[in-house]
């Protein structure tokens, strides 16, 4: 019988989705964001997703400066795999997104596959007050959004980052995004093997259904054959049923409070650790082993920690 594959562990911890308001354990300052990266990578995770926020109130921000003020903090306390976003806002070119990305020089990369409706702006009426002035706009106003990513950004992010070295995190939000990715594969933008990370639940993308992820997980086994590695995605509700399912497929999974606040249930999450540890608990009770950050280096052939930026 085949040995399984150990499941690689993302976490991803702050996003640009969720606002200080939705969860007191939603870090955004410096000192928060490190701290409950490192924690999160001491729990199990092999890599850790990350974005940027203004230290002040919270907000979403992709300067360069504050991402200075935790990836060295980050690097030198954990042997974790830094994945910056170039995703990071909603109502900034491709140019600006991939600046941190160019300065730090990190192993990986997020890289939406496509143009999306991206909203979550039925969690405005779950709260009657604010702790900041921006969040209550932000929120309502993101079913005016469109996450843009054409195949010119695509092939921008592709060929600025080239001389790096990087690793992309290829986000699907649904099954075209897949034959995007094709597509970018047969132009010669990105080299196999390739890492997919299925993505299930945001508003404007495809459902939570378990059934949705064996269409995703079939549709690329076409597309790719044995050229690609897979992990899952899934917001809110979905994220630790999802993450479960995946790794008895044999994939990888995500968990993190840019996913999902909540621990269980009703119950928010007292951190970014937390999940990871009731995620790698799950994955162990079922027979699985969990990578070690050198671990998911093999497995995604990434440049390695000596070769970044920070």
């Amino acid at each position: 019988m085949a040995r399984r594959p150990k499941t690689v562990i993302t976490c991803a911890i702050t996003g640009a989705i969720h606002t200080p308001t939705m969860s007191d354990a939603l870090p955004y300052t410096a000192d928060d964001i490190a701290g409950q990266a490192i924690a999160a990578a001491e729990a199990g995770a092999a890599i850790l997703h990350l974005h940027a926020r203004r230290p002040a109130d919270g907000g979403v921000t992709i300067d360069p400066d504050a991402f200075a003020a935790f990836l060295p903090r980050i690097k030198q306390a954990t042997e974790a795999v830094v994945n910056i976003s170039t995703g990071g806002s909603l109502k900034n070119t491709i140019e600006e997104r991939i600046a941190p990305a160019l300065r730090f020089s990190p192993e990986m990369c997020s890289l939406n596959m496509g143009s999306m409706n991206f909203s979550f702006h039925p969690l405005a009426k779950r709260y009657d007050s604010w702790k900041f002035d921006w969040e209550k706009d932000y929120v309502a106003n993101s079913d005016t959004y469109i996450f843009r990513n054409t195949f010119r950004d695509i092939e921008t992010v592709a060929n600025a980052l080239a001389p790096h070295k990087i690793k992309f995190e290829h986000e699907c939000y649904d099954v075209g995004h897949l034959y995007n990715l094709r597509f970018c594969m047969d132009i010669g933008l990105f080299k196999a093997p390739i890492f997919i990370q299925f993505i299930f639940g945001i508003l404007g993308g495809i459902g939570p259904e378990v059934d949705n992820l064996i269409f995703m997980k079939r549709t690329a086994d076409r597309l790719f054959g044995d050229d690609y590695r897979w992990s899952v995605l899934g917001a809110g509700g979905a994220q630790m049923s999802l993450a479960t399912t995946a790794s008895q497929m044999g994939g990888n999974v995500r968990v993190g409070l840019e996913d999902s606040l909540f621990i269980s249930r009703g119950k928010l999450a007292e951190s970014n650790a937390q999940q990871v540890a009731k995620i790698r608990r799950i994955v162990e009770d079922l027979g699985c082993e969990v990578a070690s950050p050198d671990e998911a280096r093999e497995l995604l052939g990434l440049k390695g920690g000596d070769r970044v930026a920070f």
